[in-house]
């Protein structure tokens, strides 16, 4: 059986049987992970509202009153950051994104096209794992993505 690219057998030595294991994502399951799932990403983000938000509050801000350029010179700092190697998407999110995400480092989880704003989804799909978003702009404020699958 051929395994899509990062896709390892392991054995469970608990259950005693084989599970399959993604080197680069860390994620392990029992069934069979479907070869060639190219329409299927995997990505975190980091994203600032701002007043004009679809919803302007967040866990972080009940009411956010930032412009959408000040949303966006806050981003353009976190991606300075992030592409000088001063801090990673992760801990940011973690610490300043305005998604619940936040509390997983941003992660958002594996998702197919049409499960989110259009702006997001396009940009998603174009990334190359491991390959982090110029700022992206949807009805949720400004993002940050990284594709992690």
């Amino acid at each position: 059986m051929e395994l899509p690219a990062n896709w390892v057998i392991r054995h469970s030595r608990t259950y005693n049987k084989d599970y399959y294991f993604n080197t680069v994502t860390k994620e392990s399951q029992w069934d069979a992970p479907v070869a060639n799932d190219t329409e299927r990403v995997r990505v975190s983000h980091l994203l600032v509202k701002h007043a004009g938000s679809r919803r302007p509050s967040s866990w972080r801000e009940e009411n956010i009153t930032r412009s959408k350029d000040e949303a966006f010179d806050i981003l353009k700092e976190y991606q300075r950051k992030i592409e000088q190697g001063e801090e990673t998407l992760s801990a940011l999110a973690t610490n300043f994104s305005d998604c619940s995400s936040a509390k997983r480092g941003g992660d958002l989880g594996h998702f197919e096209r049409g499960q989110m704003q259009k702006p997001f989804e396009d940009a998603a799909f174009a990334l190359q794992v491991g390959e982090l978003s110029k700022p992206v702009w949807t009805d949720s404020g400004v993002h940050l993505i990284l594709r992690t699958a």
